[in-house]
């Protein structure tokens, strides 16, 4: 199995091909792109729901990382996909798993301006207090890029 094709297929979204190659290979469903990515992590980072239901429920690893060290609920929180976060949550999800880099969920939702992610990401216990590799927490982030909406919210929760 070419595994690139495979990752091509989750890509796109094909989740009847996802499943077709799922059933010959089970290998495949822990299997890492050229860039680290579990199949979990690229779906959840293209939003394809129904896929990332049926990788779960098929047992891949919620928490698993890619080659930088992202999970698929960073990849959610980055693009600003709440209601895939909210499923890899209910799933499971640490809230506050770093990345390689020491950046979290919460940060990357403050960092792009995701409101709607940060209420999500706090109302299911992120720790507003979490500090990166260069010791800055989510408000800090907020100060620096002037999200007024996101220091209010995120001061409310020191």
């Amino acid at each position: 199995m070419d595994i690139e094709l495979f990752f091509n297929e989750i890509r796109t979204g094909d989740l009847g091909r996802l499943k077709t190659l799922l059933q010959k290979d089970r290998k495949l469903l822990e299997s890492r792109d050229q860039r680290g990515s579990t199949p979990l992590v690229l779906a959840a980072y293209y939003n394809h729901l129904g896929m990332v239901d049926y990788l779960l429920a098929e047992g891949a690893g919620v928490d698993h990382k890619d080659g930088s060290g992202n999970t698929a609920l960073m990849g959610a929180c980055f693009k600003g996909y709440t209601e895939m976060a909210e499923r890899l949550i209910i799933a499971g999800a640490n809230v506050n798993a770093p990345n390689a880099m020491g950046g979290s969920c919460l940060i990357f939702a403050v960092t792009f301006n995701k409101k709607k992610m940060v209420e999500l990401l706090i109302s299911h216990g992120a720790d507003v207090t979490f500090r990166d590799a260069r010791g800055n927490t989510a408000l800090d982030h907020a100060n620096m890029q002037g999200f007024k909406e996101l220091i209010l919210l995120l001061e409310n929760h020191t």
